[in-house]
């Protein structure tokens, strides 16, 4: 009984290291009406007033009718004078993906074989039990989409860059490297007990009832832990639950490479400010495949680190579903109005 149990689980395992070296490469370019979650772009405050709620979850905004913003000089001569404003920004575009440089989000681009970068993980036998692992690399891609689309015109609190294809982890050695990621957090060895992973529960209960709590900026919620910053997740659950996981990681990993800054509360209303540490508080998130993520509670969108289990049911599937593209949605806090001197003129 014994030595079949084994043949079968070594069996298992070598059908499991041949798909993934020969894992296909899918996706799709997502519809702009149809594909996005719009609703996540909620609530909409001006001067601390909510005009459309649409009941999303938000953060606390500046609440100050009348703002400034001090120009070159360093006065409000040359700056500007506007209303306090606040929204959920879609800005960037995640590829989470088992095949390197697969291009999910642009329709399954596959570029080939560019350089040797790891594929998808593997499983292995310990004691007669399987542990379930996996690897996936993923794709950065700059994607104000409300900038882009014109649907807001002559908007300063908008991102204003073209769609572009920002950052690719398989051209980072850190990304399948541990020892090499403590360069960008030292601080894994503060959190590498039973204790602070105990505290990563509460995240989760606290992130599925509401927004996650900032102050254990080591937890992806109920996804795990954000340490390592690597594309391992140790334990795989399923592609949802575990390209969440991987989308926490790298926007905090972004965070600490100073890829992304601040643009939330008093210090964003004027200008993005370098902000080493994520605020999970700060990003909602939308899968647009394998599937556009449908409404549950009347919420197509959910803060990083709430559990899955509420909306990932029925959004992966075999060959074609495997793969992962999200968009990402940043609260943004901005002063919207306009030159002193050119409405003096």
């Amino acid at each position: 009984m014994m030595i079949k149990l084994v043949a079968l689980l070594l069996m298992s395992f070598s059908v499991l290291v041949h798909a993934q070296n020969t894992a296909s490469c899918n996706g799709k370019f997502a519809n702009p009406v149809t594909d996005y979650c719009w609703s996540c772009v909620f609530p909409i405050k001006i001067a601390g007033v909510s005009l459309f709620n649409q009941s999303q979850e938000d953060k606390p905004s500046n609440t100050d009718v009348v703002c400034t913003c001090a120009g070159p000089s360093g006065t409000i001569l040359d700056g500007k004078v506007g209303v306090s404003t606040s929204f959920w920004e879609p800005i960037t575009m995640v590829d989470v993906v088992r095949k390197p440089f697969c291009l999910a989000g642009l329709g399954g681009v596959d570029l080939g074989h560019v350089i040797d970068a790891p594929s998808h993980g593997s499983s292995s036998v310990d004691g007669g039990s399987v542990s379930r692992e996996a690897f996936y690399q993923v794709h950065w891609y700059v994607n104000p989409i409300l900038y882009w689309l014109e649907v807001l015109l002559d908007n300063d609190c908008l991102e204003r860059s073209p769609f572009d294809l920002a950052y690719m982890t398989e051209l980072d050695p850190m990304w399948n490297d541990d020892e090499m990621t403590m360069l960008i957090n030292p601080d894994i060895f503060l959190y590498a007990n039973p204790v602070a992973q105990v505290a990563c529960s509460a995240d989760c209960v606290t992130a599925s009832a509401g927004m996650p709590n900032p102050l254990t900026y080591w937890c992806a919620g109920c996804q795990g832990s954000l340490f390592p910053m690597t594309g391992q997740v140790s334990h795989h659950l399923g592609l949802v639950d575990s390209s969440s996981l991987l989308l926490q990681r790298f926007t905090a990993k972004a965070h600490r490479e100073l890829m992304i800054w601040g643009a939330t509360g008093s210090d964003g209303m004027c200008y993005k400010y370098p902000k080493y540490m994520m605020d999970k508080t700060d990003y909602k998130y939308s899968m647009l495949f394998p599937a556009p993520q449908r409404k549950t509670n009347g919420k197509c969108c959910q803060p990083y680190g709430r559990t899955t289990a509420l909306w990932g049911s029925g959004m992966s599937f075999p060959f074609y579903g495997e793969d992962a593209v999200y968009q990402v949605f940043r609260k943004r806090d901005c002063c919207a109005g306009s030159s002193v001197l050119n409405g003096a003129k």
